[in-house]
């Protein structure tokens, strides 16, 4: 009986092709039943990206003869520094008047344009300042409550709005006291507490 060559290599490979590419639609056949698309590219499983803009719009012309202020909002989990219109005299000289007007700025909910790119503000909007008493150092501010009571964040954008002004005597770190007899603690706007305010170290530094 004459025998029967093998098939050629080639025959064989295009078989095993052939299965693979069975196997590989039955498998994709069964996840579409299961719900799940099927896809040709790797999937990236990490985490929605933020649709917070935290930019400001351009919002109307600036009120003839209002100065601006500069405080700081919370977005994304850090603070960012927000311009605003106030009306009045300039009151730059005054640490006191400033505090009580920056503070009226982070008391303010936030607008509509800084609400829609994703800010807010975690300061009470029943929180006061007032100056210091007889025996404090110099430049302490005096607030309603105790500093360690405020919520994380609300204390960081007070300090970091504070910081760099009349209310901090033009220096990085403020003098904050509360209403008791406590002695009032030096906080400081660090790069840190802009980029961490709700983890960053804020328990300040006591003040003799």
């Amino acid at each position: 009986m004459r025998s029967v060559p093998p098939a050629p290599a080639k025959t064989s490979h295009l078989r095993t092709a052939l299965r693979g590419t069975a196997l590989a639609l039955a498998l994709l056949g069964t996840a579409t039943a299961c719900g799940i698309r099927g896809t040709a590219v790797p999937v990236d499983a990490g985490g929605a990206p933020s649709r917070s803009s935290c930019v400001v719009k351009p919002g109307r012309t600036l009120p003839s003869g209002a100065a601006t202020v500069t405080v700081q909002l919370e977005c994304t989990s850090q603070l960012v520094p927000v311009t605003r219109a106030v009306p009045g005299p300039d009151t730059s000289e005054d640490g006191v008047a400033v505090a009580r007007l920056l503070l009226d700025q982070l008391r303010k909910a936030p607008s509509s344009e800084e609400a829609e790119a994703g800010m807010s503000t975690a300061v009470p909007q029943r929180l006061t300042v007032s100056g210091p008493r007889p025996g404090d150092p110099a430049g302490t501010l005096r607030l309603g409550r105790d500093p360690g009571e405020l919520p994380q964040v609300g204390l960081a954008q007070l300090v970091c709005t504070y910081a760099g002004t009349a209310a901090a005597d033009g220096k990085r770190a403020v003098i904050l006291g509360g209403p008791a007899e406590e002695r009032p603690r030096s906080y400081a706007c660090t790069d840190e507490l802009r980029v961490h305010p709700d983890s960053a170290d804020i328990t300040g530094t006591p003040v003799s």
